[in-house]
């Protein structure tokens, strides 16, 4: 049976392709996560990808990935500054979890050198544009074996 991963994205990645390229890239929302399911099928991974500008929905969804998934990639967006509640339900659900950001966030501005979600990940990918999902799936299916 298939490894089951969900791939949440935060507020405003809905505009990817359109909201500054300059630092996001060209890719949209759709492209990927088309690149998150041919990655997962290349690595056995049923990948589910949701998005939401709205905390409370990406909490609720976390929850309920206890039950219905194997490991969470999350790009939190600017909820990675700021949402200890996101944190705390990363934590309590104890799935791995791997953080991803399409930017590198060290060098922009100083208050998003920090991220609540980092410390409940196992690791962390910024800097590597859309690629970064793909490199974040390679690290789970390899730690879901």
């Amino acid at each position: 049976m298939a490894k089951r991963v969900l791939v949440l994205n935060g507020p405003n990645l809905n505009l990817l392709g359109t909201r500054e390229p300059e630092i996001y890239g060209a890719e949209t929302l759709q492209d990927v996560e088309a690149l998150c399911r041919r990655t997962g099928d290349e690595f056995g991974l049923a990948v589910e990808c949701r998005q939401s500008n709205h905390e409370g929905e990406l909490i609720t969804w976390i929850h309920e990935a206890r039950g219905t998934a194997d490991a969470i990639v999350i790009n939190p967006g600017a909820y990675s500054h700021t949402s200890v509640a996101i944190h705390d339900a990363l934590k309590g659900v104890g799935l791995p979890v791997a953080e991803v950001h399409i930017s590198n966030i060290h060098q922009r501005e100083s208050f998003r050198h920090h991220s609540f979600v980092s410390a409940v990940a196992f690791g962390v990918i910024c800097g590597f544009g859309v690629n970064g999902y793909r490199m974040a799936l390679t690290a789970l299916a390899e730690k879901l074996k």
